[in-house]
């Protein structure tokens, strides 16, 4: 399958709003040993200064979350309990934003994830969780700042998701208040999407 890129444009929507558009949409990584892809089955929206789970709460400006205060659709690439997972920068620059991909229906280069993985040729466990998917598809702190309309690690056009519901985000409990926003987002059914504990 050709893949092609979205435009910059995609990425300047509200938060909120790109973390719903970005379910069913491919996200594609193309590398030496080969390309991977999936498609966006689970996202989780962080809101900036306001928002308490997000990385940028209060206006913090640090070398890790520089990349948030510039402009929409570059990788926000950082990692927790070892694993390097994945956001999107949304809203304009100055407005520290992003969406965390949480899951991925594998599409593309099942055998490479697989590899990459460890595992047996198991579609729905490759990619149903944040830190699984950066792993299958050979994302890296190298990503940091990338422009997600551009090749090798980019969005693509994808399917017509199912339904999409909403709830709560997961493994923020020390968030107060915003552990209840109902920020994250899953195409209903779909055994690809992570299994919070």
């Amino acid at each position: 399958m050709e893949w092609m890129p979205v435009d910059q444009d995609f990425f300047r929507r509200p938060t909120l709003e790109l973390a719903r558009a970005l379910i069913g949409m491919a996200l594609v990584k193309e590398t030496p040993e080969g390309r991977a892809a999936g498609w966006i089955v689970e996202t989780e929206a962080y809101c900036g200064p306001d928002d308490r789970a997000a990385h940028s709460y209060g206006g913090r400006r640090t070398k890790r979350t520089e990349v948030m205060f510039g402009e929409p659709g570059h990788a926000y690439a950082h990692v927790m309990h070892t694993h390097c997972l994945l956001n999107i920068v949304s809203e304009q620059a100055g407005c520290p934003q992003g969406v965390l991909i949480r899951a991925l229906e594998p599409c593309e280069g099942l055998e490479l994830m697989a590899r990459r993985r460890g595992l047996g040729l198991r579609p729905h466990e490759l990619a149903s969780g944040p830190g699984k998917l950066s792993r299958a598809l050979g994302i890296t702190m190298a990503d940091y700042g990338h422009a997600m309309w551009a090749r090798p690690l980019f969005v693509a056009a994808g399917r017509e998701p199912g339904e999409i519901v909403a709830g709560p985000r997961v493994g923020i409990g020390n968030s107060g208040e915003a552990r209840d926003y109902p920020w994250r987002f899953r195409e209903a059914g779909n055994r690809n999407v992570s299994r919070p504990r």
